[in-house]
């Protein structure tokens, strides 16, 4: 009979993989990202994928999705993954900030200002995001810090008329409240809906760092660069626990040293970043201003300081004791 051999070949399949656990194991995990890959978060994702590829024994595969292909927004992300649509998300901590304060801490402005404490910062707050993650049914397996948060304009910001002209964007609840005191008007937009915005004169200014303004490649719209210093926020790439658990003990064990090993990489990354970045910035013709005037970084700062002081009545008892001993430590 005609099907015999197609019978034999699908027995000889189904034997195959029972003889081979490791072929029936095999897995593929999609990583989705909103920024793109030449970002400090997508990179971080393809040297995972890549650190995983040598680890893992071919029992997984990290498929990197940058740049919003995957159709969410990075606060859909989070969502995703805990509905089982992606395995893997590598989310942008401001935008989650409706999800819980903590999820804030680290885009708080003006609390952190150089990597290093960044990096402090996160790494005293790090059980609290694991539990954040869990909570939702995911594991945190790296992050990614990003370069300091500067304002791209349109028009200079040389005086504090120019920073009341600003229509600018900002990424999460607290830049939202802080520049909406001293701008025209502020509002979130994501990253991959930026540039119709900006082409319309919707919005004249981003909060933003030179990284992720140098993918996007703000400098079409946004000639001015103003290095204030606003925070080193960071990004999240968790996995869904349903997804994690189905890996053998061997394989998590890989995973994992691949995780760390990407996040060591991520905060050496950020070495020498803000120069690369920069110098591709003025290769555009972007003005860069290293030293804001005196005048709008106080307003700028007086607006900061309101804006921590809400956050510490909405985030939780633990999360509050994060930052009260980060910012009493000797500097």
């Amino acid at each position: 009979m005609r099907f015999l051999p197609t019978l034999a070949l699908a027995l000889g399949l189904i034997c195959s993989a029972l003889a081979h656990p490791a072929l029936a194991q095999e897995a593929r995990w999609d990583v989705i990202n909103e920024y793109p890959a030449s970002s400090l978060p997508g990179e971080a994702d393809a040297f995972f994928a890549e650190a995983v590829k040598a680890k893992a024994a071919g029992k997984l595969t990290i498929n990197p999705i940058p740049d919003a292909k995957s159709g969410l927004r990075t606060r859909e992300q989070l969502k995703a993954v805990s509905d089982g649509r992606f395995a893997m998300a590598n989310s942008f901590g401001g935008a989650l900030g409706d999800e819980a304060p903590l999820f804030l801490l680290s885009s708080l402005p003006f609390v952190t200002a150089s990597p290093a404490d960044a990096k402090a910062l996160y790494d005293a707050a790090k059980p609290l995001y694991e539990s954040l993650f869990a909570a939702r049914g995911q594991k945190l397996l790296y992050i990614s810090p990003w370069p300091p948060s500067g304002i791209w304009s349109a028009a200079p910001l040389t005086d504090l008329a120019a920073l009341k002209a600003l229509k600018i964007r900002t990424y999460d609840k607290t830049g939202t409240e802080v520049l909406a005191q001293v701008a025209a008007s502020a509002g979130i937009v994501s990253f991959s809906d930026l540039n119709p915005k900006l082409d319309s004169g919707e919005i004249n200014a981003v909060l933003s760092s030179g990284d992720g303004g140098a993918g996007r490649q703000l400098w079409k719209y946004t000639r001015n660069f103003s290095e204030i210093l606003y925070a080193v926020p960071l990004s999240f790439a968790s996995v869904s626990l349903d997804a994690w658990q189905k890996l053998d003990t061997a394989t998590q064990a890989a995973v994992e040293t691949a995780a760390a090993e990407t996040s060591a990489h991520q905060w050496q990354a950020m070495s020498g970043r803000v120069a690369i970045n920069y110098k591709r910035m003025r290769d555009n013709g972007v003005a860069i201003d290293e030293a804001p005037p005196k005048e709008v970084m106080e307003a700028l700062r007086a607006a900061a300081a309101q804006s921590v002081a809400q956050w510490k009545t909405i985030a939780d008892p633990a999360a509050q004791q994060v930052l009260t001993d980060f910012l009493a430590r000797p500097r």
